[in-house]
C-alpha cells in the first residue's frame, strides 16, 4: 500500500551552502491494512515522511507511492483516500463539533444529509453524543482528539497517518483514546502508520514497529508478536539511544 524507494530529503540551510538532510535512503515497504509504528529519535524525519505520504511534501530525491501513486503529483487523487491526525486536534474554532466532523464529506462533495447521519453516528461511537453542538473551547482536550479522529474517520480513507496524536494527553486519556480507535478500525483493511516518542503506546497499539535512524533510514523492522514485548521494548530503546542497525547491535552483543 505504501512503499518508499530511496527516498531522500534535504532543507536549505539559512546562511550555509550545505543542506540539511532529514531524510535520507530511506526504503520501506507496508502492505494494506497493516498497523505499523514509527519510532526513532526526536528530529529523526519521522513526521517529514508522514508529511511526504499526505503528499504535502515532495522528496527531494527517490519516491513514495501509496497504491501505485505518488501523493505529492496525484494529490486531488487521494482527496478523502488519505486521512490524518496530528498532536494538535486542528479543529476550526468557530465550527461546532458536528460540523467540525463534517469538513471532509464538504471537500469530497459526499451528500450533506447522508454526511450529517454519519457524523452523529460518529460522534456516537467515540462517546461524544449530546456534544454534537459544542464549539471545541467548551471541549476538554481528549474530547477535541474525538473530534479530530471522527474527523478523519468519516470519508472512510484507506491510510490513516497517526502524528504524536494521543502523546499530548494524559496517560489515562491517551491509553483508552488510543484503544478505542484502534478498537472502531478492528477488522477492517485501513492501513494505519502511528509516529510516536512513546514505545510502549506502539508496542501496545501496531503489529510492526520500524525504526528510524537519524537523518531518517531504517535501523530495525520487528513484527511484535515475534517478541516478548518487555525485550522487544529494550532493543528498541537500545537501537534509538545508538542510532545504529539492528544487525549491528546484535553483532556487538554477541
Amino acid at each position: 500500500m505504501i512503499k518508499a524507494e530511496n527516498v531522500v530529503k534535504s532543507y536549505s540551510q539559512t546562511n550555509k551552502a550545505a543542506e540539511f538532510k532529514v531524510i535520507d535512503g530511506l526504503s520501506l515497504s507496508i502492505d494494506r491494512g497493516q498497523k505499523v509504528g514509527i519510532v526513532g529519535q526526536t528530529g529523526c524525519g519521522k513526521s517529514t515522511f508522514l508529511r511526504i505520504v499526505l503528499g504535502v511534501e515532495k522528496p527531494t530525491a527517490g519516491r513514495v507511492l501509496v497504491d501505485g501513486r505518488e501523493p505529492y503529483r496525484d494529490y486531488a487523487f487521494f482527496k478523502g483516500k488519505i486521512s490524518a491526525v496530528f498532536q494538535e486536534d486542528r479543529l476550526l474554532p468557530w465550527r461546532t463539533a458536528l460540523d467540525n466532523v463534517l469538513i471532509g464529506p464538504e471537500i469530497i462533495d459526499r451528500d450533506k444529509k447522508k454526511a450529517v447521519e454519519e457524523a452523529l453516528n460518529w460522534l456516537e461511537m467515540l462517546g461524544l453524543s449530546g456534544f454534537e453542538k459544542a464549539y471545541p473551547s467548551e471541549l476538554s482536550g481528549g474530547m477535541r482528539q474525538r473530534i479530530a479522529i471522527a474527523r478523519a474517520l468519516i470519508v472512510n480513507p484507506e491510510v490513516v497517518l497517526l502524528d504524536e496524536a494521543f502523546g499530548h494527553l494524559d496517560e489515562v486519556t491517551s491509553r483508552r483514546l488510543r484503544s478505542d480507535f484502534f478498537e472502531i478500525l478492528e477488522g477492517r483493511k485501513t492501513t494505519v502508520v502511528m509516529v510516536t516518542h512513546n514505545l510502549d503506546e506502539a508496542l501496545e497499539s501496531v503489529e510492526r514497529v520500524v525504526v528510524f535512524g537519524k537523518p531518517a533510514r531504517v535501523l530495525g523492522d520487528f513484527k511484535t508478536s515475534d517478541f516478548n514485548p518487555v525485550e522487544l521494548r529494550r532493543i528498541l530503546q537500545e537501537i534509538i539511544e545508538k542510532n545504529v542497525t539492528y544487525d549491528s547491535l546484535a553483532a556487538t552483543r554477541v
